[in-house]
Order: structure tokens, then sequence, then C-alpha cells
């Protein structure tokens, strides 16, 4: 089993033989969803139209549905409108809006806070109370297997007091996963964290590249900007919610108890577990299920003041660390912000990522295998002034 099989149905955009075709992968072919609708039609031909899912992201949670169920009835024994996945190459499935990353992971936020600051608090005041998240750049948002160019940046200061400029020498993985909001909402009016699904179409994996050394130096007092923006991978196959029903877990426990517009039913959590890959070593085993914040609780906070969704906007979790040394989402985590250098197969060490690492991120949920998705480090030339 592929863990493609009829439960799961994830969605993505090929490219095949000169055309952007809305699919759905099955096992070991995608689905040509426009050809297999024209063959008995029952949707309006403009939801699978293309170039990406946008239509059907925006039809919401009803037609998602339909659609689904339409699939499942239909595909079974039936090779209308199949093509090899080795025939087609996968695109960025979605023109992303805005893009968003939390910080929702306790385990994460600890270590976090016990490598950069060790004689305090681990978490800030506010951790606990609201899901902690930035801003980032849809633009730089790009579908598996684009090379991630080292960034350039600023550094913090040397002995004379001017700061370093030039490519970073702590380039980070951030294993996440990432949410694909299809259904918009109004400006001026918050979304319920109980209407997730409603505005959420699903899920992929997410890696937010993340340049220590420049984000070091500049996130005082905005937070996060160059360290983060230059690159997100996602997956080209976005997994629906509808196929992760059978892997929903109870969150571990919030304390001190959320503010009433937080609060979410159980299960709130997924059972998703990942994988971290470098060079071909499994480095890192996260857990998904440890997450302190649910991702319908970071949709709640994301639009309490009002703020909008538009269709195609994605989220990600923030890095997923569990409690053990070997399920770390980070190469800070894992190297202990460079004092602990982790062993690859091939008898080499890393702190952080070298040009022409590879990084891979791999995830299961029960049957179900999501998409990975995948960076190799390159370089740039240099700039006059390094």
């Amino acid at each position: 089993m592929t863990g493609y099989g009829i439960d799961h149905l994830p969605y993505g955009v090929a490219s095949h033989q000169g055309r952007a075709l809305v699919v759905v992968r099955l096992e070991d072919d995608v689905v040509d969803l426009a050809a297999l609708d024209a063959e008995a039609p029952s949707f309006d031909p403009l939801l699978f139209a293309g170039p990406d899912l946008g239509p059907l992201l925006a039809a919401g949670a009803e037609v998602w549905a339909a659609v689904r169920a339409w699939l499942q009835e239909t595909l079974p024994g039936s090779t209308v409108a199949r093509i090899p996945l080795a025939e087609v190459e996968m695109r960025m499935p979605f023109a992303v809006a805005d893009y968003v990353d939390f910080y929702a992971s306790l385990n994460h936020a600890s270590n976090v806070g016990k490598i950069f600051r060790p004689d305090a608090e681990p978490l800030l005041p506010n951790w606990r109370h609201l899901p902690v998240g930035y801003h980032g750049r849809a633009g730089t948002v790009v579908p598996s297997g684009t090379p991630i160019v080292r960034p350039h940046g600023q550094r913090r200061p040397g002995p004379d007091g001017r700061p370093a400029f030039g490519p970073s020498q702590a380039l980070d993985i951030e294993a996440e996963l990432g949410f694909v909001v299809g259904a918009p909402s109004v400006l001026g009016a918050a979304v319920a964290a109980g209407a997730f699904a409603d505005h959420v179409f699903g899920v992929t994996l997410l890696n937010d590249w993340s340049a220590r050394d420049i984000q070091a130096w500049e996130y005082v007092p905005l937070g996060p900007f160059l360290g983060k923006s230059f690159a997100t991978s996602i997956s080209p196959w976005i997994t629906p919610l509808a196929a992760l029903e059978d892997v929903r877990v109870p969150l571990p426990g919030q304390d001190p108890a959320p503010l009433d517009y937080l609060r979410v039913a159980e299960p709130a959590g997924y059972g998703i577990d990942l994988e971290v890959v470098v060079n071909g070593t499994v480095v890192s085993r996260p857990p998904y299920a440890s997450m302190y914040w649910s991702p319908a609780q970071m949709l709640a906070h994301m639009t309490v003041n009002g703020a909008s969704l538009r269709t195609g906007d994605l989220y990600g979790s923030g890095t997923i660390s569990g409690p053990e040394r070997d399920q770390r989402g980070s190469l800070l985590e894992l190297s202990w912000g460079g004092s602990e250098p982790f062993a690859l197969d091939d008898g080499t060490t890393r702190s952080y990522l070298q040009d022409g690492d590879t990084v891979t991120l791999r995830a299961t949920a029960g049957s179900i295998t999501l998409g990975e998705v995948e960076g190799t480090i390159t370089s740039r030339a240099s700039w006059p002034d390094e």
C-alpha cells in the first residue's frame, strides 16, 4: 500500500503534455478531475478547470464534501482519466494569498527559550494565553523540489560594533504542518474556532526555512523578517481535512484555560507523525499530536481582530517538536544552538545546513501518507561589498 488509497485522495496540480490539470492522487496514478467529470457531468466545469485549485478551494465545505463522496463512489474499479504519476510533473497547487506562521509547540518554544535565554523563564508571559505568530511573505512560498538559495543578510556585530553581512552561516529548517484556507470570510467578522472545517480545506507538509543568525540580529523588537521570508516550501499535495477524521486526538492539555474565543471541542489535535531526513538520514521524528495550540485555535486567533480570510491563505503550525531529543523539528534544537552537532549516516556531522544538503519532510497519519516536501541548499554569487 502506498498510503494514497481511496481513504486519502489528496489534491494537486499536475503538468501533463503542456497542460495544467487539477488532479487527485490514487495509489501511483493521478486522476484528471476535469476529464473524469466530463464523462458524466456532476459539477460546474469551472471547478476543475485550473490552472490551480483556487476554484475548488473557494467553493466551500458542502462542495468539498460532495466532490469527495463522488470520487469515493466513482473511482474504485474505474480507469477513466487516470495518468501514471511518473508521467506528470507536480506544480504549485494554489496561489498563496497570505502566509502566517505560528509558534504552537510547547516543546519547541521551551527549547528555544532555554537556548537563547538560559538564565530566564523559557516561555514569555503571553505564550500560554494565545497562539503566537507572525506574518510571512506569500510570494516566497514554493513547491517541493524548488532549490533553496542560501540567504544573505546582516548578522550580529563583531568587536568593532559593526554588523557582519553575507550568507547565513546558520541555515535551518522547521518541520511544520500547513493549513490551506478555502472559503473566505468577511472583513471585520471574526471566525469562531468551531468554524475551522467550514474554512480550512486541508493540510500540507511545510518547511519554514530559517536563517538563525540573521533572525537573531533582526528580530528585536518586531519579530522575524529576512531570516524567514526568503523561502517556505510546501508539498504539492493537499490532504483534505475529511481524510484526517480518523486521526483526530485530544490536545495534551492547556493550563491556564484559554479565553472563551479560543476554547475548542475535543478532539482538536491530529495524530500525524513526521520524519526529518537530511541527506538520506532520518534525524528526527516529530509528533504533531504533541502540539499545544490546535489549528482551530490558530484560525480563531488570526481573525479575532476582524482580519478576513482569503481563498489561498496558508498558515503554518510552527515547528513541531516532541519532548524527546529525537523528536525535535529544527536543527537549532537538534544541535542545541550549534553546541551539540548531530551525526549523519555518511559519517559527517551537522549543526546547520551546508550547501548541497537535501532536506526531506515526510509524514503519516494512520493509513495515510502525506505528500513529502523536499529542498536542496544552493549558494549564490557573492555581493560586491562582502
